[in-house]
């Protein structure tokens, strides 16, 4: 079958933060052709939640620098984020909110016009002195103003954006080679074949693997399935930051910044118990230290019950109406809808739910896709780059702080972008896709057409993350997770003879849902079988079974091969350029 082809010099997939900054990148040069394909329309890309701000040391209405936030992302990071990667991200991190503002990001502002800055958790000033406030704000719609500032400016520059097209699969060439990609158009069903020189994951999250996320419905880990099923590996995936405050019941996020604003959480004595847990940050300390110590609060007892299962309470009242609805208006909103709850007059309950995934796709600084070779080097992937939250930098390591994903995204979709535009003068055309690739990925698709009986998908996809739930959740455990590991096969092997009843092509969504549900499956894998792997509590992976940090052993991070089915341990890179590296302490908030 021959395929319609769409040639352009790079394509990205994904339209949120991390995607359109790259696209943006790239085509307002003025020298290269750009499509931004997205699943959904641009601005209803996940980033739009992102509440809370943007974290760079802008010395702006307080003394700041980068090396303090260098070392606060370190420090946060448990040792395993890349000091390169981050000496990058926090040194050249001023630079791109300036020209975000230039371009009217519209944050909130001091008397004096300068950019207003919230405290954020694990925030410091003088390498780990008093808490700093570094994370720049819009109100609590940080991400919304982001979002619709960047896609203007693509409007503005001539980007070519696919709205509602779903893609499929990465496709190769005979050396491997990232050439393109196959894609749908969920309006009519029809598939095309887009052929670019440089490919850029931009898919976010998976957080959809989990029953309680504050991910959205379209957080499917599409990008970390067409990875696998290209046998290009992926890295760290065991670490998944479970957000401290995501209302209970409904799972929808609650930003830091209500903590930064000088909220805090109570048990049901009333007591502020992150001051036993974290004496100094207290409330604003890490989000996997304020994630388990909540979760440690409701087994041994101290939760509060009730219809929504047990929680704790975010206190919010004492900042007075005037704060909550300037600065937190969202908040206010969001909790009056879905806990019924006016955080004017009472408290919020709230419960560690999934947030973050901050392994993915290993990446160069330029966001160029890494493998290995049979001696354990890096190898660059021709034609394949990855950004945001579907790439490891890595910048995160075991815990990301409040703040530095918006910063992640705008920062390396930036350099993405200036990589592209200086090599495509002097970069040799690849050659052409493999038939076998496209045929493959049509099948991947048409096979939903022939299951005639079966069992319904929905049912495969509430068991996968009643399964990530029970074994692979804030605390793991290594018999709980062999077992979760065994389920998670027996699902896969039940979704391979799943039937889909619809079979029409015109906006079928349930088609779409099915081909989601192969990415869930395989990004659900992928997580369990690295969280087995990692015999230590690091970060957000914490085991009761192995509860301490092992820096001789696991100072290092995992990587997944999926063309050997294996797990291998990967080197940090600890030689940040313009200072001297920071060893591995232990981490006290």
């Amino acid at each position: 079958m021959q395929f319609p082809v769409r040639e352009f010099d790079a394509i990205v997939i994904g339209a949120g933060g991390a995607g359109m900054r790259t696209a943006l990148e790239i085509t307002k040069s003025g020298q290269q052709t750009c499509a931004l394909l997205s699943k959904v329309f641009p601005t209803r890309s996940h980033t739009v939640s992102a509440q809370g701000g943007i974290t760079v040391a802008l010395n702006n209405a307080h003394q700041d620098n980068w090396e303090w936030h260098m070392y606060d992302t370190v420090k946060g990071s448990d040792y395993i984020g890349d000091q390169n990667a981050i000496e990058y991200m926090c040194k050249t991190g001023p630079e791109a909110i300036i020209e975000l503002e230039h371009m009217g990001l519209p944050f909130s502002r001091l008397d004096n016009g300068r950019i207003y800055q919230r405290p954020f958790g694990g925030q410091s000033k003088n390498f780990g002195a008093e808490q700093a406030a570094r994370t720049a704000a819009a109100a609590d719609r940080t991400g919304h103003a982001l979002l619709h500032t960047l896609y203007q400016q693509n409007l503005k520059n001539k980007t070519t954006i696919f709205s509602e097209w779903y893609a499929l699969d990465l496709v190769k060439n005979i050396h491997g080679d990232i050439v393109g990609c196959t894609a749908f158009n969920i309006e009519d069903g029809a598939v095309v074949y887009f052929k670019a020189r440089a490919t850029i994951l931009a898919t976010g999250g998976a957080g959809r693997i989990y029953q309680s996320t504050t991910n959205a419905y379209i957080n499917t880990g599409d990008g970390i399935g067409m990875a696998l099923r290209a046998d290009v590996p992926v890295q760290d995936m065991e670490m998944w930051q479970f957000h401290p405050t995501g209302i209970a019941g409904a799972g929808v996020l609650v930003t830091e910044g209500c903590r930064g604003e000088g909220g805090y959480l109570l048990n049901k004595h009333g007591e502020r118990f992150m001051e036993r847990y974290a004496p100094n940050a207290k409330d604003l300390a890490g989000r996997d230290v304020v994630a388990r110590s909540i979760m440690i609060e409701i087994l041994e007892g101290r939760g509060y019950d009730g219809p929504v299962g047990p929680h704790v309470k975010l206190k919010l009242d004492h900042l007075g109406k005037k704060i909550l609805q300037s600065r937190l208006p969202g908040i206010l909103e969001m909790s009056r809808t879905f806990a019924h709850v006016d955080p004017i007059h009472d408290p919020i309950p709230v419960i560690p739910t999934c947030h973050y995934m901050m392994g993915g796709i290993p990446t160069t600084i330029t966001g160029q896709a890494l493998t290995v070779n049979k001696k354990g080097e890096d190898v660059i992937i021709p034609g394949l780059f990855a950004v945001g939250e579907v790439a490891c930098v890595s910048v995160h390591g075991a815990n990301r702080l409040g703040g530095n994903s918006l910063l992640d995204l705008v920062v390396f979709g930036r350099a993405i972008g200036l990589h592209i535009n200086s090599i495509f003068q002097k970069q040799k055309p690849l050659l052409e896709a493999s038939n076998n690739e496209i045929q493959a990925s049509l099948s991947r698709l048409l096979r939903w057409n022939h299951n005639k009986v079966g069992e319904d998908p929905k049912i495969i996809r509430k068991a996968l993350q009643e399964c990530m739930h029970r074994n692979f959740s804030v605390f793991r455990e290594g018999a709980s997770m062999s077992l979760g590991i065994e389920e998670l096969k027996d699902l896969h092997k039940r979704l391979q003879t799943a039937r889909l009843d619809d079979h029409s092509s015109e906006f079928n969504t349930n088609r779409v849902e099915c081909l989601e549900l192969d990415n869930l499956i395989e990004t659900a894998y992928v997580t369990a079988l690295s969280a087995y792997y990692r015999t230590e509590s690091r970060g957000a992976h914490s085991r009761v079974d192995y509860p301490s940090r092992n820096d001789e052993d696991w100072l290092c991070h995992t990587l997944y091969l999926p063309k050997y089915k294996k797990m291998i341990r990967r080197a940090v890179n600890m030689k940040p350029i313009f200072r001297s590296p920071l060893l591995p302490q232990v981490r006290r908030y």
